[in-house]
């Protein structure tokens, strides 16, 4: 699945803070320019530049995960060929718990983690392409409410796709759960919702 993709991001640093301000999956040998569809997850994780440099201003190929292979599938079975991905935080840090800690901490700084802050909004606009669908899946938990809660009022869309957990409207189940048979519901489900709504239009 892998090998049918190509993944590029732009990588980059504030003080010691290292982050990814997006990924594309493109497939290989696709001629489109603009993505097809837009993903909002939590954040880059342990995403890296193959290249190593952490700090570009420039796209680099980078290294793909489980959770991005999760994405493909989704693409692979909707016909889709460029998906762009955003995330709640830029902020590259494999380990969730981890990753809400420096989110307070580089919140006290001052440093801008978020494409979906107010202070971002150009930012966010030059990259967040409108009227193609939106995959919504950062996860469930309660510390990702407020950066949750902002992806979700920059977005504005009302047909954003994602798995919602019951009675928690900013909540949306991440695309890899721990359970490998809540990883194949996870894509069957968004399967189904992105092409009834492909269908629409």
């Amino acid at each position: 699945m892998k090998s049918e993709f190509d993944i590029s991001g732009l990588f980059y640093m504030i003080d010691e803070y290292k982050f990814r301000k997006y990924l594309n999956i493109k497939r290989k040998n696709s001629l489109i320019n603009k993505p097809d569809i837009m993903v909002v997850m939590m954040n880059p994780g342990g995403s890296k530049p193959v290249d190593g440099i952490d700090n570009n201003t420039i796209e680099s190929e980078a290294i793909p995960d489980r959770t991005q292979k999760q994405i493909m599938q989704v693409m692979t079975s909707c016909g889709l060929e460029y998906a762009l991905v955003l995330n709640l935080s830029d902020i590259r840090e494999p380990k969730s718990n981890t990753m809400l800690l420096k989110v307070l901490e580089m919140d006290k700084k001052g440093v801008v983690h978020s494409i979906f802050d107010d202070r971002r909004k150009d930012d966010f606009d030059s990259i967040f392409v409108k009227d193609i669908p939106v995959i919504f899946a950062w996860g469930v938990g309660k510390g990702l409410k407020e950066l949750a809660e902002n992806a979700i009022h920059r977005v504005n869309d009302k047909k954003a796709n994602g798995v919602e957990k019951e009675g928690v409207e900013w909540a949306y189940y991440h695309p890899l759960p721990q359970v490998y048979k809540k990883q194949i519901e996870w894509v069957e489900k968004i399967t189904k919702s992105l092409k009834s709504n492909l269908n629409e239009n």
